[in-house]
């Protein structure tokens, strides 16, 4: 067990991407402390598998005082937080005129303001406890392209680039590096809002032909969790090269 190098918080990791990124992790021996809305029976099972290494809470990402909570009895029960992945996100299924305020209030707390308080809560037990650390953000290549029908999804992601950039000259001279993977469309709860017609031209218009799997964004991931890389502020595309 890495204990030494503390845990990694995981936002979002009950299903779908975060579940992998959680799998991923644990499997390399890191405590990992993820939350999520609901508990899930793949969460249940990993939770007996690796009943020393995983703390799963229930919470809303939205939730600061849920939030402050979690981080603290991370701390706890993992003497310190190594690494964070901000992962939770939630999807766009309308065009903006036919948006209720209310959803387009919900993406932005969700996708951008969520992860911009979870980072500030870890990173000042980084720079306290181990004066230390690696934070990945996952975007998506609808940050720098744009999908009708995704137009706030797409604002948000494009800001947590931003917010990548500007945090690593924040924190670069303190050893901690700041990066954004931004994925490619995949099969997921996301995409599903997406119609047949509409993946089946994504697809088409990807160089590669074929949608990203998700394990195909895990080497990536690693790289920039757990080694040196001395990379910092970078938004990495995993899309098959439809950017390009």
């Amino acid at each position: 067990m890495n204990i030494n190098k503390g845990a990694i918080l995981i936002s979002g990791g009950s299903r779908g991407l975060g579940l992998n990124f959680v799998e991923n992790c644990l499997k390399r021996g890191y405590p990992v402390a993820t939350f999520a809305r609901t508990e899930t029976d793949d969460i249940r099972q990993l939770k007996k598998e690796y009943a020393e290494l995983l703390l799963f809470s229930e919470l809303d990402a939205t939730n600061l005082d849920a939030l402050k909570d979690f981080v603290g009895q991370t701390g706890e029960k993992f003497q310190h937080i190594y690494g964070l992945i901000n992962n939770a996100a939630i999807g766009q299924d309308h065009l903006l005129s036919h948006l209720a305020t209310e959803k387009i209030e919900q993406i932005v707390k969700v996708n951008l303001l969520a992860p911009i308080l979870l980072t500030k809560l870890v990173i000042k037990k980084m720079l306290i406890e181990n004066k230390a650390g690696h934070i990945i953000n996952i975007s998506s290549i609808c940050g720098s392209r744009g999908y009708p029908g995704l137009s706030v999804y797409s604002a948000t992601k494009g800001a947590l680039d931003a917010f990548t950039r500007s945090m690593a000259r924040e924190v670069g001279e303190r050893n901690i590096l700041i990066n954004s993977i931004a994925p490619g469309f995949f099969l997921s709860e996301m995409s599903s809002l997406l119609s047949d017609q509409q993946m089946q031209t994504i697809t088409r218009r990807t160089p590669t032909n074929k949608l990203v799997e998700p394990e195909e964004i895990l080497p990536i991931l690693n790289l920039l969790l757990f080694e040196n890389s001395n990379m910092t502020g970078q938004t990495v595309y995993i899309d098959g090269g439809i950017t390009i």
